[in-house]
């Protein structure tokens, strides 16, 4: 049967929103109003979204994997609200809107991204275990924990901000992608595959995909971040597409998406939506996701 990718993912994201707003209650707090403020003012809701088509595509129920996709994108806002902060990467505006600490001040910014990650774990101990198999829930849940900490995006975030200026070894590059942005993105790809009991090869293949995707995720806002202006203040980020030049990224690029696309075919995962994502973040696409 054909599936339309955007109009399927166009339903998931709104049974998504209402699902993240409902764990945003009650609305009876400032440290409420800054969460809310944080996650329900847009966003791609590339990683949940991600986790809920690899789930759906090896049969398993939407109320399964909502629990888990909201969670991985409650722990994404958290790392974002603390990016922003002064002492991180000091941005003003997150999605065209004023950033966490610009709108409520930095300490009730960091209290909300603090609630934020531990509203994360309190949903993922809540949520349904898979054909009841806890401890198949447990290695989903440590995996998600594994890829979130100091091990994962925070060791990224301290990769990013400690980068040398200098430096332009690729691998010191792909080493802090894989940390910061391609940890969740990989954990959401196993996640969903996870939850719906897939095969052991289908697991590894999305591994893989996941991995590849998660690069190029970050390479192509490397290549965006060259069209935009530096603000005074701003805290340096390392950036590929500025070291390799436009047309090397571009190819860096759509090399990675390749590998992704292989990891699936090579599983024979035949998936209009997971290639749907790979297509969006090709180079001469305006990323919809």
């Amino acid at each position: 049967m054909t599936v339309n990718p955007e109009r399927y993912l166009e339903q998931a994201r709104n049974r998504l929103e209402q699902a993240l707003a409902s764990y945003l209650q009650p609305e009876d707090s400032p440290v409420m109003a800054a969460m809310r403020y944080s996650v329900l003012g847009g966003g791609k809701r590339f990683r949940p979204l991600l986790l809920l088509a690899s789930g759906q595509h090896f049969g398993a129920a939407e109320e399964l994997l909502l629990p888990y996709a909201c969670a991985l994108e409650l722990i994404h806002n958290y790392s974002l609200i603390h990016d922003d902060l002064p002492l991180m990467d000091n941005d003003d505006f997150r999605r065209g809107q004023p950033s966490c600490h610009k709108k409520f001040g930095e300490a009730l910014a960091l209290l909300a991204g603090d609630g934020l990650l531990t509203l994360a774990f309190e949903i993922l101990a809540a949520a349904p275990a898979p054909g009841h198999c806890y401890q198949l829930k447990d290695r989903i849940t440590a995996e998600i924990a594994m890829a979130a900490g100091a091990r994962g995006m925070i060791a990224g975030q301290w990769l990013d901000i400690s980068f040398n200026p200098d430096n332009r070894d690729l691998a010191a590059f792909e080493e802090t992608a894989l940390k910061k942005t391609a940890g969740l993105i990989r954990v959401a790809a196993v996640s969903g595959a996870r939850l719906a009991a897939a095969p052991a090869e289908a697991v590894a293949a999305l591994d893989g995909y996941g991995r590849y995707l998660g690069l190029a995720f970050q390479l192509r806002d490397d290549l965006q971040d060259l069209d935009r202006d530096r603000l005074p203040g701003q805290a340096f980020r390392p950036n590929l597409a500025a070291v390799l030049g436009l047309k090397a990224a571009s190819k860096l690029l759509s090399d990675w998406l390749n590998l992704a696309l292989q990891e699936l075919r090579r599983a024979d995962i035949d998936s209009e939506i997971l290639t749907f994502f790979i297509n969006q973040l090709q180079p001469d696409r305006e990323n919809q996701l």
